[in-house]
């Protein structure tokens, strides 16, 4: 890369979907694709269930970390492999963000606990309440306390980091939003998906009540809002 403004954001793609998700709607890195709109240019796809080298930190912007049917209980290696780059990554400084299992792989690499949800699978779209700490939250600042969000998990950050702070929580889950540093934090839900999203995402014998977002998509803001965050002149402003 010749210069700063041509470096990537790395989407983590962590697992692959069922094949009839996949079949569907695609892998993963589609669905950010598609919600960030991104082009070509703007995005590295690492596979690390593959053996695929996470990246280097001076060759990416930031990195997405994405959801996966797998869980961090399993102890996969490219998993585990994953985990130690993120502590890495976060002594480098790199924008981060979790999403889902991802979500769920920060916490636990940083020290936090993860285990099955002991309320329960957690799915559909639910309200989600942000924190009082997180109107003063750079990124999270101009989000309303309360909105709906897209959520499918079945395992959950029990006990987060030391040195992470709760910035939202839901009735299934109180750690719906953790910020671990200035440039990492990671969520529960998936800022990524539009129903139609969703509605693939769940078994064939779950019904989908036909919900939507009405109004604007908080959680999808959030993202374009750390995307953005990634782009050099927000990284300069920062002084990273």
């Amino acid at each position: 890369m010749s210069c700063a403004s041509a470096l990537p954001l790395a989407l983590i793609q962590l697992e692959v979907p069922p094949a009839a998700v996949a079949d569907k709607i695609g892998e993963q890195p589609r669905w950010f694709i598609d919600a960030l709109g991104l082009h070509a240019d703007e995005y590295l796809i690492v596979r690390p269930h593959l053996g695929e080298a996470l990246p280097q930190f001076d060759r990416i912007s930031g990195a997405i970390l994405s959801g996966s049917w797998a869980m961090v209980t399993d102890h996969a290696e490219w998993s585990e492999r994953t985990a130690a780059w993120v502590r890495a990554a976060i002594d480098a400084r790199l924008p981060l963000l979790g999403v889902c299992y991802g979500h769920q792989l920060m916490a636990y690499a940083l020290g936090g606990k993860v285990a099955d949800n002991p309320n329960g699978w957690e799915r559909g779209l639910l309200p989600l309440v942000c924190e009082a700490e997180a109107g003063r939250d750079e990124l999270l600042a101009a989000l309303p306390s309360a909105f709906n969000v897209w959520l499918s998990h079945r395992q959950s950050v029990i006990t987060p980091p030391p040195q992470a702070q709760v910035l939202a929580k839901s009735a299934k889950d109180g750690c719906q939003i953790l910020r671990y540093s200035p440039q990492a934090l990671s969520v529960q839900f998936h800022p990524e998906f539009s129903r139609p999203v969703m509605q693939a995402c769940l078994p064939g014998d779950v019904s989908d009540d036909g919900a939507d977002i009405e109004g604007i998509d908080w959680a999808r803001q959030l993202l374009v809002a750390f995307w953005q965050q990634t782009r050099p002149q927000a990284r300069q402003a920062q002084g990273t």
